[in-house]
């Protein structure tokens, strides 16, 4: 992992709002605390003994943090179930607006059709336009601007009759 990894993944962590990220691959060891005003992350060189048993470790908190995303979701799904739920197909940033000055793609109430884009998912400097695969009109825009996504997060509702 070079410094442009390890300074990206920074600017990820502190728009994402986490408080702290630890990541561990093969030797390498990065712990990012993000507080009120201040930024810190450790790097560290781990021995290769020692990197084994804390990637073991890792595995089981990595597989629950994807999991507690997904249970609050599947709830407000089956709520609503005569709506559509338009997911992001990537990790990301999202946005609603092309550009800043720029208003946004779709608003609530707002008619659409297969093709029509929806929103902006930014990922490692790529903007990467969603399109609508559904006709219907929107109903619910679950996720604020600028912020981060994870792979089939719920990103809209859309009412298809």
């Amino acid at each position: 992992m070079d410094i442009k990894e390890i300074q990206n993944l920074i600017k990820f962590v502190a728009k994402s709002g986490a408080s702290e990220v630890k990541l561990e691959m093969d030797d390498v060891k990065i712990t990012i605390r993000t507080g009120s005003d201040q930024e810190i992350t450790y790097v560290q060189q781990a021995a290769p003994m020692q990197a084994a048993p804390a990637q073991q470790a890792a595995a089981p908190a990595t597989a629950q943090a994807p999991a507690a995303p997904a249970t609050p979701a599947a709830p407000a799904v089956t709520e609503n179930d005569k709506y559509i739920t338009v997911k992001s197909p990537i990790i990301g940033t999202f946005y609603r607006k092309p550009s800043p000055d720029k208003p946004t793609f779709v608003e609530v109430g707002d008619s659409i059709k297969e093709g029509d884009t929806l929103c902006i998912i930014e990922a490692m400097k790529l903007f990467n336009e969603i399109e609508s695969e559904v006709s219907g009109t929107i109903v619910k825009v679950l996720i604020d601007d600028s912020s981060p996504v994870e792979f089939d997060q719920p990103l809209f509702l859309v009412d298809p009759s």
